[in-house]
């Protein structure tokens, strides 16, 4: 399988549902991925495009995905709450070179603007997307704009976010991740950033279903590609139900209101 063939697996008809659940790794307990294949199994049923999770975690549990429509991606960074002023460095625990063989078809990597590490963060970031050019990978950043040091431009409505993308971008990532900039203006001039596709996320859980939804609305709107939503996702008490209203949303153009009373959100 070449790389575009697992693109368009990720990406199909280049518009996706990514369920990232690798926090675990970085903050446990964590509220929905107690039960890791209950929660694998109901996002398979859901028909997600994509599951991005860490190593240990594909290799257990990419067998729940075999002959359906969910594939998994490789986040290859990772942190911990305990790492004090290194909480926040983004380090790289693995090759791309492992990928397939544990059960994934692409890799993913994050970078936080304005860290202290954030040069450390992308040369890994580069690293890593190299490794992935040469075993013909899909790459995927997740940049986030939030560091202490970050220097927004005067006339950046986006916080940074923008920035983001085109970094991702630059950096070789064939997908990237960036937060809801709060309205389609500001939204539009991130997804418009980098001729990739553009997945918003969804932040901490709020348990609001048409909240999400209509986030999401937004975004696609404004020229995002899709979702890349953990929290918002598997800590819901219906995620299975409002997976299934994403995937709406995202691939067949579905109303918020049609989404919700379709699911029984």
């Amino acid at each position: 399988m070449d790389k575009a063939t697992r693109l368009d697996a990720l990406l199909p008809g280049g518009r996706g549902v990514w369920i990232p659940i690798d926090h675990g790794a970085s903050d446990y307990p964590t509220e929905g991925l107690q039960d890791l294949e209950a929660t694998i199994t109901s996002l398979v049923k859901a028909g997600v495009n994509a599951i991005v999770a860490q190593k240990g975690v594909v290799s257990k549990y990419s067998h729940l995905c075999e002959g359906t429509n969910t594939s998994m991606v490789v986040h290859y960074s990772v942190s911990t709450r305990h790492g004090g002023p290194d909480s926040d460095n983004k380090v790289i625990v693995g090759h791309a070179d492992e990928t397939i063989s544990r059960g994934g078809i692409g890799v993913s990597s994050q970078v936080n603007l304005g860290s202290n590490h954030e040069a450390a963060m992308i040369e890994r970031m580069g690293e890593l997307n190299r490794q992935a050019h040469h075993e013909q990978l899909p790459s995927f950043g997740m940049i986030y704009a939030r560091g202490e040091h970050l220097n927004v431009m005067e006339d950046d409505p986006t916080g940074g976010q923008a920035h983001g993308v085109r970094l991702a971008f630059e950096m070789g990532c064939d997908a990237a991740k960036s937060v809801w900039t709060g309205d389609k203006d500001s939204f539009a001039l991130v997804s418009s950033a980098a001729p990739i596709p553009v997945l918003v996320a969804g932040g901490p859980s709020t348990g609001n279903a048409r909240a999400i939804l209509s986030m999401v609305h937004e975004a696609m709107k404004a020229g995002a590609s899709g979702i890349c939503m953990g929290r918002q996702v598997f800590a819901h008490p219906q995620r299975e139900d409002l997976a299934r209203a994403l995937m709406m949303i995202v691939h067949e153009n579905a109303d918020v209101e049609h989404a919700l009373s379709s699911n029984g959100l």
